[in-house]
C-alpha cells in the first residue's frame, strides 16, 4: 500500500449498556488534515491483537487522550475509587503497543493519557490528582459547555532550550490547553523533559536517542489542529517522520 498508515488508539467503554471501542473524531481528523497519512483505529482488544504484526503495518502511531486514567497497578500504586475511571482494556492494548512501537522505532506521538502511558511503560510513575498537591495549578478541564473554552489556552509552558520541541516550535515558550487530572510524578528513565508548566509539572517529553519522531505532550494539540500554528508544526514534524518511514519500507 502506497499510502502511509497511522494507528490511533481507542478507548473501551459502554454506551447504553453496550460495549464500544471509541476514538474522538479530533484525533483522526488531525492526522487526516495535518499529515499525508490515513488514520485507522486500533481497537482495545489487548492480547487478541497480534501487536508486532500490527505495528509492522503502521508508519506512525498516535496515543490518544482519554477521560480514563492508567490503572495504578502498572506503576506500583494502589487503585482507589477517587482515581477512577480506569480502562483496563485500553491498558492491555496500549502498554504492549508502545513497547512494540519503540522496539520497531515507529514514529510516535503521545497525547495526554498517551503521554502518561509512555511514562509508565518506561518505568515512571503518575500522580492521579495533581490539583490536590500543594503549590500545583489546577490542570483539570475548565467547567464549561463550550469545547472552545475547554480546549482554549490555559497556561504557559517553558520549552527546554535546545530541545526537540523548542526546535519544532521555533521559540522557548508557548501557551497550551489543560484537561488532565493525573500527570507525571516520577519521570521514567529514557525520557527527557521538553517542557514544563509554571508549577513544574512536566508538559512534554521525548525519548532519548530516538531515531525518529518520538514525542509526548500533556496538552491536546489535536483540537482544531489546522487553526493552531503550534499544532501544525508538531503534526508537520510527525508527518516528516511518517513519510520517511514509508519511503524506507517501499525501498526495502
Amino acid at each position: 500500500m502506497s499510502t502511509a498508515l497511522v494507528g490511533v488508539t481507542a478507548d473501551f467503554k459502554e454506551v447504553d449498556g453496550k460495549p464500544f471501542h471509541v476514538v474522538g473524531d479530533k484525533y483522526l481528523r488531525a492526522v487526516s488534515d495535518c499529515t499525508e497519512a490515513t488514520p485507522f483505529v486500533v481497537p482495545a482488544l489487548g492480547h487478541h491483537l497480534d501487536i508486532p504484526e500490527l505495528v509492522r503495518h503502521m508508519d506512525g502511531l498516535v496515543l490518544t487522550g482519554s477521560p480514563a486514567n492508567v490503572h495504578p497497578s502498572h506503576y506500583g500504586a494502589d487503585p482507589h475509587a477517587r482515581y477512577e475511571p480506569y480502562d483496563e482494556a485500553r491498558d492491555a492494548t496500549t502498554l504492549p503497543l508502545i513497547r512494540e512501537a519503540l522496539a520497531q522505532k515507529l514514529p510516535l506521538f503521545a497525547i495526554c493519557r498517551g503521554f502518561q502511558e509512555l511514562n509508565v511503560v518506561l518505568g515512571g510513575t503518575l500522580h492521579p490528582r495533581l490539583h490536590e498537591l500543594e503549590g500545583r495549578l489546577d490542570h483539570r478541564r475548565p467547567q464549561h459547555d463550550d469545547p472552545d473554552v475547554q480546549y482554549g489556552p490555559n497556561h504557559p509552558i517553558s520549552l527546554t532550550p535546545g530541545g526537540a520541541l523548542a526546535e519544532i516550535l521555533g521559540r522557548g515558550e508557548t501557551t497550551v490547553n489543560s484537561l488532565h487530572n493525573q500527570g507525571i510524578e516520577r519521570l521514567a528513565p529514557g525520557l527527557a523533559v521538553e517542557a514544563t508548566a509554571p508549577d513544574g509539572i512536566v508538559e512534554a517529553v521525548r525519548i532519548e536517542g530516538a531515531e525518529s519522531f518520538a514525542l509526548g505532550v500533556q496538552w491536546h494539540p489535536e483540537y482544531r489542529a489546522p487553526e493552531n500554528p503550534d499544532s501544525m508544526k508538531l503534526y508537520s514534524a510527525f508527518n516528516a517522520a511518517i513519510q520517511a518511514r514509508k519511503r524506507r519500507k517501499l525501498a526495502a
